[in-house]
């Protein structure tokens, strides 16, 4: 129901309207046009189209072109509290994880990523770039380094499970922690084409140096995920004064 003369704007009760009714509904499905959003509470189009596009840009809902406005799939969530591969996250949702291989070679290490891996620069590392997919959805791309002096003789047929487990389970090291830093960022043509979305679409962009438990860093990852495709959680408790 829309109250027009609630102190509540129209375009965000009517945002939750929507919200209540698409839960009747599957991803996928088709809503109501502005024109029958419109006519239904009696508004002007100009205000629905503001509720769509707010729920568009928050990943409610998705526009296609010449067909309509549907439900999206969720978002992935990801705690930011724990330390999970893809893999073990995407299996822990009840999502089927897949991954493509896009590259890997082995290469001497640059400057910027030895200083973290506290390695030589020219040290040789590990150099692969893969795609991550859930449910047959690109979700991420990744491109990591890692020494090749610790992690030995990696294949590449490896590259397409965990990494964390093959560390742990085949070469019986074991992991401690990791260091994780996240910004929004936009993007670019060889980011964009690999995961579907467009050139300049909003990505999220996060580093991560992961560390065994006599503090040897093993890992830099850098990783570029879906913004309609992917939220973070961080599970946040007030400190003790």
């Amino acid at each position: 129901m829309i109250i027009k003369d609630s102190h509540i704007p129209i375009y965000y009760q009517l945002e939750m309207e929507i919200k209540e009714i698409i839960k009747e509904l599957k991803p996928g499905d088709p809503i109501s046009s502005e024109r029958e959003f419109s006519e239904k509470y009696g508004i002007s189009r100009m205000t629905v189209r503001q509720a769509i596009n707010n729920l568009v840009a928050e990943g409610v809902l998705v526009r296609k072109r010449g067909k309509g406005t549907f439900v999206a799939t969720p978002k992935v969530e990801q705690e930011l509290s724990g330390l999970t591969s893809f893999s073990e996250d995407m299996r822990s949702r009840g999502l089927t994880p897949n991954t493509k291989i896009l590259d890997f070679k082995t290469i001497p290490c640059p400057r910027g990523i030895a200083s973290k891996l506290k390695i030589d620069e020219g040290d040789m590392v590990y150099e692969f770039s893969r795609l991550r997919i859930a449910d047959d959805i690109p979700m991420a791309l990744e491109t990591s380094y890692l020494p090749t002096a610790l992690i030995k003789e990696l294949q590449e047929e490896t590259l397409h499970g965990s990494m964390y487990e093959y560390v742990e389970q085949t070469l019986h090291l074991k992991i401690s922690h990791a260091t994780q830093t996240l910004e929004s960022t936009l993007a670019q043509k060889s980011e964009s084409t690999p995961l579907g979305i467009k050139e300049g679409a909003p990505v999220l962009l996060m580093e991560r140096y992961s560390y065994l438990e006599n503090a040897t860093p093993f890992e830099y990852v850098k990783s570029i995920y879906r913004g309609d495709r992917y939220k973070f959680v961080i599970d946040m408790k007030r400190s003790q004064s």
